[in-house]
């Protein structure tokens, strides 16, 4: 009796097992997918009936599936079932999508998370093929998963840029489009990801247009493959119309010798460029006084001065010798007088350098009197750290801080990493240089006095330096006497080169008309920054063409001012005024 009750059950459970096998392996598929309604993809749960695994074999739900370490997951899955998993999504977005075969290709094989992820979903039979094919059949994949993936972005990069009401891409055929106009023109697939994600404006463009902007950089004079590795860097040059920044600093390249594919040898899709500060370091240069020679010696020999961070470390520079105390007249000179301090490791020196000083407590004065004068000894040599020096010097940093004030050069033979030899040389020869105090003595300063002592740390440069740029004055046209008077008003006023003070009174000549007596009363005029004058100026002769400002004003009534005053009583006394401003 209880044998044959067994044997109806085994009966019946035979008869449910056929009937179900016939229900989830059958080959039917539906003309119609997109119809199906999607079950969750989470509990869905595929089981084959027909497993040759043993029965006592535990089976892992798809929904513990999803929550296994990347790393379990990963070990789970052999190479060979990788291999059929991607030919699957490829017959499947191919085949049943439609999908162009370059495009299913190449999303099959670079969207491995996605792809491992689908592979959760099913469980580890001998089939894999067979299993990802059914699943695929009954559950439609949002495509935009593995289509970004393919492009290079990460999946936490994913989230954000997935269309919330979209699931298969051919709806969003103006992506499409613009999509395989950047492909054909050949930029590489895994750089769109990084356009897709920064510029996405660029995907939305109308039939033709992306091609047209394409085309307008190549226009410029550069070669196609400039132009693409250009844009997958920079992808936002492509919105709007031709970056009028990029054009500039494409214009003073060539200017400086550089031909027109130079820019793309040193540009790297792991940077960002700012053209525009670009634009500003190249201004920057020209104004403070190196020629296209110069600068051109500059960027071929050290080009990631202009790339990495786009100039940054130029104005990082600036600032630091700002922050010491010295003025933007005196930077400009000194970067004129040692164009190599741009270079990384000159650079890195001489800022070496001021930290050693700082840390033995040299007053600031005192450590941007030593850079002005011996910028070019500081940038060439490599230092060992104060604690090494004090330990082998066996003294204290007051100590140590007195010989250095009294002898900068000795700064360098004590705690240089290199053995010096000859650093004498470097120093200035009396008989071939103007001494400093020899020079502040003919201008009536006494010796040994609290006056010449407050002087020689004003006066920066070496006396032959001060004397030819008090020359440079009396040459242009004013008495000996009257510019000792000035200078002595204006310390600062021989701070700056030889070239810069011309500059300054061609301006006030030239541009402004007016006599270089003016200079007199305000002998400061000199020590302004050219810009300030320049715009400053320009602004005054534009009103004085309107009628809208006195004939004659002083130098000091338009320079000394606040801008906010300035604005107040030059720009907006007249309608126009602002936008000229």
């Amino acid at each position: 009796m209880l044998i044959s009750k067994i044997s109806k059950r085994v009966s019946c459970l035979s008869e449910m097992i056929s009937q179900l096998n016939h229900l989830f392996l059958s080959p039917v598929v539906s003309e119609k997918p997109c119809t199906i309604k999607r079950p969750s993809f989470i509990s869905q749960r595929i089981r084959c009936f027909c497993s040759s695994r043993p029965a006592c074999n535990p089976r892992v739900s798809v929904a513990e599936s999803t929550h296994l370490p990347n790393s379990l997951t990963a070990n789970r899955i052999s190479r060979i079932a990788r291999t059929e998993a991607q030919d699957s999504l490829f017959d499947y977005l191919h085949c049943t999508r439609s999908f162009h075969f370059t495009d299913a290709d190449h999303i099959s094989k670079n969207s491995p998370h996605f792809l491992q992820n689908l592979l959760s979903r099913v469980e580890n039979q001998q089939d894999i093929s067979r299993a990802m094919s059914k699943f695929l059949r009954y559950n439609p994949i949002n495509e935009f998963e593995p289509f970004l993936e393919s492009l290079g972005l990460t999946p936490s990069e994913l989230a954000p840029l997935l269309p919330r009401n979209l699931m298969f891409l051919s709806d969003d055929h103006v992506m499409l489009d613009n999509f395989h106009v950047l492909c054909d023109y050949g930029i590489p697939r895994s750089k769109i990801g990084k356009m897709y994600k920064e510029t996405n404006e660029i995907f939305r463009y109308d039939y033709g247009v992306l091609a047209l902007k394409l085309r307008a950089y190549e226009e410029l004079g550069l070669s196609k493959s400039t132009v693409i590795k250009l844009v997958s860097c920079c992808p936002s040059l492509l919105v709007g119309g031709v970056n009028n920044e990029f054009v500039g600093v494409l214009e003073k390249l060539k200017g400086l010798g550089f031909g027109n594919d130079w820019i793309g040898g040193y540009l790297s899709s792991k940077s960002t460029y700012n053209w525009n500060r670009m634009l500003d370091t190249l201004c920057f240069l020209g104004e403070v006084g190196y020629s296209y020679t110069d600068m051109g010696i500059l960027f071929k020999t050290n080009p990631a001065l202009l790339f990495e961070g786009s100039g940054k470390r130029i104005y990082v520079l600036v600032g630091r010798l700002l922050k010491l105390g010295l003025k933007m007249n005196e930077v400009y000179s000194l970067f004129l007088q040692n164009p190599q301090i741009l270079s990384a490791k000159c650079a890195k020196n001489l800022w070496q350098a001021v930290c050693f000083l700082f840390e033995i407590g040299m007053e600031a004065e005192d450590i941007a009197n030593i850079v002005s004068t011996h910028m070019q000894l500081l940038g060439s040599h490599s230092l060992k750290g104060p604690k090494t020096v004090l330990k082998i010097l066996g003294v204290k940093r007051e100590s140590l801080c007195q010989i250095i004030k009294e002898d900068p050069l000795k700064f360098i033979s004590l705690a240089s990493k290199s053995k010096i030899n000859g650093i004498k040389e470097v120093a200035p020869n009396p008989s071939k240089f103007l001494e400093k105090t020899i020079f502040l003595l003919r201008l009536g300063y006494v010796e040994n006095s609290d006056e010449m002592t407050k002087a020689l740390k004003q006066f920066r440069g070496r006396g032959d330096q001060l004397q030819e740029r008090f020359d440079c004055l009396v040459q242009a046209g004013l008495d000996c006497n009257v510019v000792s008077n000035m200078i002595k008003q204006a310390p600062s006023v021989l701070n700056q080169t030889k070239d810069v003070l011309e500059k300054k009174i061609a301006c006030l000549r030239n541009c402004l008309g007016y006599p270089l007596e003016s200079v007199i009363t305000f002998p400061s005029y000199l020590c302004y920054d050219i810009e300030r004058i320049n715009v400053r100026f320009s602004m005054y002769v534009w009103l004085r063409k309107r009628g809208a400002a006195k004939p004659i004003l002083s130098l000091s009534t338009i320079l000394v001012c606040s801008d906010a005053r300035f604005v107040k009583y030059f720009v907006d006394i007249h309608p126009e005024g602002p936008a000229m401003w």
